[in-house]
């Protein structure tokens, strides 16, 4: 496999002089209000700006992507260089798809997502389809086999440490997903089940993030943002997670008067005293004038802490369509509604 991903640069370099490019771009302005509960913490407001550049160049079956971006905060004075933040390419040797380069590994609702080198080669074989992804010095090689059984979808990757296990399956208009993560160490399993449909027009979406005694939910989905507590500075907070607890969220969601509203309840418990929940609405509308506004009110109760209980208004204006986001509906880049340095919004 490794042979195949070698002889994929070789191919490639001839091709990108060929290739034919797009470029596309969008920007989002954020403003965010938050009101703290205690009467020894600030109010605060932010402002921040986010753009992002898209460039893919494309010959026959091999295509080469570069994105860009940066975020500008105007409330700290911080005024950021456009960096890359995936340049990779795709190519296909014979029946193997390769596709290889610094990118980002994608959400994920249990582990946090990370940006490295990578090469990742698949190919299907008898209604299997088979992957090998190899890494950087940091990260050991992936195998993975996927398939579908009675139409319900699996799949399942081994790795030095660990393995993923997922299934999907769809039941008289009832969605059913799981997530495994299975660990080598003690007391780090985790797992996540969703279950979602649509009753009389409004969706419902109910989902359970469970971490054994030895790890944390580190993901990032509709659920809450909660990538940053790897950072070892993140020693406090509302959705700084702790070792055990688990996450619990439902949401609804319905169209009215040409606009998207979203309402979610999130619990974060299971270890004493720490206890967190919050109630999330947001209201999304297209503008006549090709622009998007966001609108979301969040009401925070900490059990954990009796300054970070708080109220939230955080207001986006989205050019050319909606921004790269998470599954928890925030920027993959920034966290509105953070009035602490490295504490999401969830």
């Amino acid at each position: 496999m490794k042979k195949l991903i070698a002889a994929a640069v070789a191919t490639s370099v001839s091709a990108i002089a060929m290739a034919d490019i797009s470029i596309t771009g969008k920007l989002q302005t954020n403003y965010t209000h938050t009101d703290y509960q205690s009467a020894s913490v600030n109010d605060s407001d932010s402002f921040s700006t986010e753009g992002n550049l898209y460039i893919k160049g494309k010959s026959g079956d091999t295509t080469v992507v570069m994105n860009l971006g940066a975020i500008d905060t105007a409330t700290t004075g911080t005024r950021s260089q456009m960096n890359h933040e995936d340049v990779y390419l795709t190519t296909k040797i014979g029946d193997v798809n390769v596709k290889m380069g610094n990118y980002d590994n994608g959400n994920n609702t249990l582990r946090a997502s990370s940006r490295a080198p990578r090469a990742n080669a698949t190919t299907s074989l008898g209604g299997f389809k088979l992957s090998y992804l190899n890494g950087d010095a940091d990260q050991d090689d992936e195998v993975g086999i996927s398939t579908e059984l009675g139409g319900v979808a699996v799949s399942y990757t081994a790795k030095d440490g660990g393995e993923t296990i997922k299934a999907s399956t769809s039941m008289g208009g009832v969605n059913v997903s799981y997530v495994g993560l299975p660990s080598d160490s003690a007391n780090s399993d985790r797992q996540y089940i969703e279950v979602s449909t649509e009753l009389s027009g409004v969706g419902v979406k109910f989902g359970k993030a469970e971490a054994e005694t030895g790890t944390t939910i580190e993901g990032d989905s509709w659920m809450g943002d909660y990538e940053t507590n790897r950072s070892a500075a993140n020693t406090g907070g509302a959705y700084d997670l702790h070792k055990g607890q688990d996450v619990t969220g439902v949401e609804l969601s319905t169209s009215v008067s040409g606009n998207k509203v979203a309402f979610r309840n999130i619990n974060i418990d299971d270890v004493a005293s720490n206890d967190t929940s919050f109630n999330k609405i947001i209201v999304t509308r297209p503008l006549a004038s090709g622009a998007t506004l966001e609108i979301t009110y969040t009401d925070l109760d900490d059990d954990g802490s009796t300054t970070t209980d708080s109220e939230t208004l955080d207001i986006d204006w989205m050019a050319a369509g909606l921004m790269p986001r998470g599954k928890s509906g925030l920027r993959e880049a920034m966290v509105p509604g953070n009035a602490r340095a490295g504490k999401p919004d969830g």
